[in-house]
């Protein structure tokens, strides 16, 4: 695991795209889930360049294949928000995700934080599933999320302490 770099860009754009595509395009109609991959393979360098959260990397055979995005929580003072958390599908199942979760969550014990919370579409089971694994539980909170095609979908919200 380490810190993404100004060079890595695109790496994180593969992950997001890649992992985006397998769980969420089935949400959408076509061309929209098409512009949304293909936005997810280019938008990380700007991320990067605005330095707003920390964003790791972790490596799984050799390349880096999965990502978590960090910071100060902008609705609960003192508590960290998990932005986003995407492996690439190619490595689901190897343990990588887990390991990059333990990995988030030491980083933001280290940080000072000692909660930490995260939003998730409702109806994607696998995250749901690998988030309780994790330790998370359900808040209790929903909200809904346009990705901009003007039908909101549900998300669900998980916490922990770190």
């Amino acid at each position: 695991m380490r810190r993404a770099g100004s060079g890595d860009g695109d790496v994180l754009g593969g992950i997001h795209a890649a992992a985006w595509e397998a769980a969420y395009a089935p949400f959408f109609d076509p061309a929209f889930a098409a512009d949304g991959i293909a936005s997810r393979r280019t938008r990380w360098h700007a991320r990067l360049a605005a330095q707003d959260a920390t964003i790791l990397l972790a490596e799984g055979d050799g390349r880096p294949v999965a990502m978590s995005v960090f910071r100060s929580s902008s609705t609960r003072p003192g508590a960290a928000e998990i932005l986003s958390f995407y492996s690439h599908p190619d490595s689901w199942g190897t343990g990588v995700a887990t390991a990059l979760m333990s990995g988030t969550l030491r980083h933001l014990r280290d940080a000072g934080f000692t909660r930490a919370h995260l939003w998730t579409l409702r109806d994607t089971p696998q995250s749901r599933r690998f988030y309780t694994k994790a330790g998370f539980a359900e808040s209790g909170a929903t909200r809904t999320y346009d990705f901009g095609d003007g039908k909101p979908l549900t998300q669900v919200e998980y916490e922990r302490d770190c």
